[in-house]
């Protein structure tokens, strides 16, 4: 069984990010988070779950970012991290330049670049 360390309920969590839980359950329903449900649905938000709001909340309000750019951002810093371990496993120097190339193309499709 899994073992979830750090897990706060909705209003803890939201003291905790000096959030709204009604902003909490917005990027939820935005699919930015998935907290966890106790058996009578109460929301679990796990440390996980309070780092990627923190780094939501610094999106929207320290850059201004809307929702669908923190979707993007997020999503451009998942493949990233992909990239990132991708990286770690090539062996040779053309094989690096292929992998490269594959992944900063997709990132710029995600941005809607043809260039």
């Amino acid at each position: 069984m899994e073992q979830i360390q750090g897990v706060y309920v909705i209003s803890v969590a939201a003291r905790l990010l000096n959030m709204h839980p009604q902003t909490l359950r917005k990027y939820e329903r935005a699919g930015f988070i998935e907290p966890s449900r106790t058996g009578g649905m109460l929301r679990l938000y796990s440390t996980e779950d309070i780092q990627q709001l923190q780094l939501i909340k610094h999106l929207v309000e320290e850059l201004g970012l809307n929702l669908a750019g923190v979707q993007l951002v997020l999503a451009l810093a998942r493949r990233l991290l992909e990239t990132r371990q991708h990286l770690a496993t090539v062996k040779s120097p053309a094989a690096l330049r292929r992998r490269l190339q594959k992944d900063t193309d997709e990132m710029m499709r995600m941005l809607g670049s043809s260039f």
